[in-house]
């Protein structure tokens, strides 16, 4: 995870942007990269430590395809938890809650089926980054 830059401080909590430095991704059939310069993730982080999130990023399969990913969502637990996430230490991903609804787009035929996919994600933060697990609905 790359440097935060925070944006200002509003009603709802602190506005900020984290780019999007590093990264892979793996499922059936298909695998790649993300894209650095083209991937961040614009937070919003409530006075109770809660996280409001609207990630977007792009992805680069091995074959070459792009994917522009979207996903908004939620990362909230314990005050003690937030703490220890945000002193970066090492949390279960069981402590605490971190789910966004996630949409995937594509221009490349063979992976049409991700236009039209529900997907759902939950997350969990290591001190060197971010996991995700991203379920197709249906």
């Amino acid at each position: 995870m790359a440097n935060r830059s925070i944006l200002a401080r509003t009603d709802r909590g602190h506005r900020r942007i984290v780019p999007l430095t590093d990264g892979t991704f793996t499922g059936p059939d298909i695998t790649g990269r993300l894209l650095p310069g083209a991937s961040a993730d614009w937070q919003i982080v409530q006075p109770d430590g809660t996280a409001l999130a609207d990630i977007r990023y792009t992805l680069q399969t091995d074959h070459g395809a792009l994917l522009y990913v979207q996903a908004r969502g939620v990362r909230h637990g314990s005050a003690e938890v937030l703490a220890r996430l945000g002193r970066g230490e090492d949390v279960s991903a069981s402590e605490y809650t971190f789910r966004t609804a996630t949409q995937i787009e594509t221009a490349t035929p063979e992976l049409d089926w991700v236009n039209k996919g529900v997907f759902i994600s939950v997350g969990g933060r290591q001190p060197a980054g971010v996991i995700y697990e991203t379920y197709l609905v249906g």
